[in-house]
Formats: C-alpha cells, structure tokens, sequence
C-alpha cells in the first residue's frame, strides 16, 4: 500500500531518493547539468513529501516560496521501479494541497524539454505553460508551467 509523509528535506528518505534524481538529470542534462543542479539545493526545504510503499520511499517533491502567492513546485522524482502507477500525481495533489492549506494561489514549475514524461504529468494535472520565469528566462532547454490552486 502506498501511502504519503509530509516532511522537510533533512527526512533520509528524501535524500537517497534526491540522489537518484540527480544522477538520473546528470545523465539527461548533460553538460547542462552544472546549470540546473545550482538551483536544486535541498537545505532548508520546510515541506517535502514522501511517497512510500511499505517502508520504501519510492516518490517525492517538494515545495518552496516563490513569492507570497506562489510556490514552487521542486525535486519530483518516482524510483525507475515504481513509476507509471500514478505515484507522481499523488505527491503533487499532496503537495498542491499542502501548498492551498499555506494559503499560496498558485503553483509553478520548471522541468526540461528532453523530461517528456515529466511534461505529460504536469499537462495531465492541470499545469499550464507559461514564458520562463526567474533564472529560467533565456533558458533553451527549460519549460515552464503554473496552475492555480485557490
């Protein structure tokens, strides 16, 4: 059975499963990687959630304010051997609804182009494009999204 954990990001099974996203987005990224890995620091993140099957951490995300109306959606990750059953969605309803109770009115985003299954999950949720924001605003390989949540 599948069941979530919210946490911060000192939780250990948010850090092994952060150590597999980052060898996973080295490989993808490619020399591009050194780019992005700078702003995915995982110190100080006050609200992760942590999908486990049994005692195994399988998923995660995480949220972080962005400004006082939004959050930003960081670190989704499902193990190789989980995924395709719907693990992903249910950290980021989770953490949707974690950000809501915070009282932020929306969501964004960023994921790479060449993260195809990341974009259909996010277009699947409801998450519209939107033009790059923040450090990602010249960035050719980013695509960024945002969905209201109040």
């Amino acid at each position: 059975m599948t069941w979530l954990h919210r946490t911060n990001s000192q939780h250990p099974g948010f850090i092994h499963l952060v150590r597999e996203l980052d060898a996973y987005l080295a490989e993808v990224d490619g020399d591009e990687h050194a780019f992005y890995d700078q702003f995915n620091s995982i110190n100080n993140l006050n609200h992760v959630v942590i999908a486990f099957q049994g005692d195994d951490a399988i998923g995660c995300g995480a949220i972080k304010e962005y400004d006082l109306q939004t959050v930003e959606i960081k670190r989704m990750y499902t193990s190789p051997d989980s995924r395709g059953k719907g693990i992903a969605s249910l950290v980021l309803r989770e953490l949707e609804k974690w950000a809501a109770e915070l009282k932020y009115a929306q969501c964004i985003l960023e994921t790479g182009k060449k993260q195809v299954e990341a974009i259909r999950l996010y277009q699947k949720c409801g998450y519209q494009p939107i033009k790059n924001y923040g450090q990602y605003a010249n960035v050719e390989n980013s695509v960024c999204f945002k969905k209201n949540i109040l």
